[in-house]
């Protein structure tokens, strides 16, 4: 998402609360793979908070300096050790290495252009220790879908939250696809009775098809072990809806 949707991170935290199989999935990750973890696109800490509680070294790494201080404000809360960076994903220099780099969320597909998101691979890469691994989840775009976001703005219902202030926010986003580029370019606008319109924000994410994935990884100097379909680790199949990747070095 782009900085103007960053800017409220509570809000955030409210529109996606985050827990459930991914977060499980990574803690479970972490937990077989051992020793020290990087998350990129960490926003604010919502999967890497859990994994740090288990008594992993963690480093979290954002663009947003709220997002990042609302993940401060969460890890101290829970009584919980975290570095917090805040730095661009596609260029950055830690001075040291990781066992485990994740890219959760979609984060990825916050770099439209292909030279972008093989820097951030390589990044990933070079901050690897020896049997490191870089794990991440995108998802597996549907033509169907991607052909019917035609601008009209529609309600999201399973988005509908409820803010200590506000009350009851309903969620309604008008998407296009651009092909060209293969990037969704939305508009999501938060609405309540007293406050129509009260944030408009735009989110712009990139589809990753699965045949081109392979070719920035390779880019990346990365390669593929394992690619699964859904949290619980069944296989990749032309129905999955999630890009669950398990990388090494080349």
């Amino acid at each position: 998402m782009g900085e103007a949707f960053y800017a409220d991170a509570q809000v955030y935290d409210l529109l996606f609360p985050g827990g459930g199989p991914a977060v499980d999935f990574y803690r479970a990750h972490a937990d077989r793979q051992g020793g020290r973890v990087l998350e990129l696109g960490c926003g604010t800490g919502g999967k890497l908070i859990p994994i740090a509680a288990d008594g992993h070294p963690c480093v979290g790494l954002d663009n947003s300096a709220q997002m990042l201080a609302e993940a401060a404000r969460k890890a101290h809360g829970q009584g919980v050790a975290v570095e917090w960076v805040q730095g661009d994903m596609r260029a950055f220099d830690l001075g040291r290495t990781f066992d485990l780099v994740t890219i959760p969320a979609n984060s990825l597909l916050h770099l439209h252009e292909a030279q972008d998101l093989v820097r951030c691979l390589r990044s990933a890469r070079d901050h690897l220790a020896p049997g490191g691994r870089v794990v991440f989840d995108i998802f597996s775009p549907s033509v169907h879908l991607l052909a019917g976001a035609d601008g009209m703005r529609r309600a999201r219902e399973s988005l509908t939250f409820t803010d200590p202030v506000r009350g009851t926010v309903r969620v309604e986003v008008a998407e296009t696809y651009d092909a060209r580029d293969q990037v969704t370019r939305g508009t999501w606008h938060l609405s309540t009775d007293a406050e129509p319109d009260f944030a408009v924000v735009p989110l712009e994410i990139r589809s990753i098809f699965p045949q081109e994935l392979l070719l920035l990884l390779e880019l990346g100097g990365l390669r593929l072990l394992d690619r699964f379909g859904d949290w619980s680790g069944g296989p990749f199949t032309a129905q999955s809806q999630l890009q669950l990747c398990i990388c090494e070095a080349a």
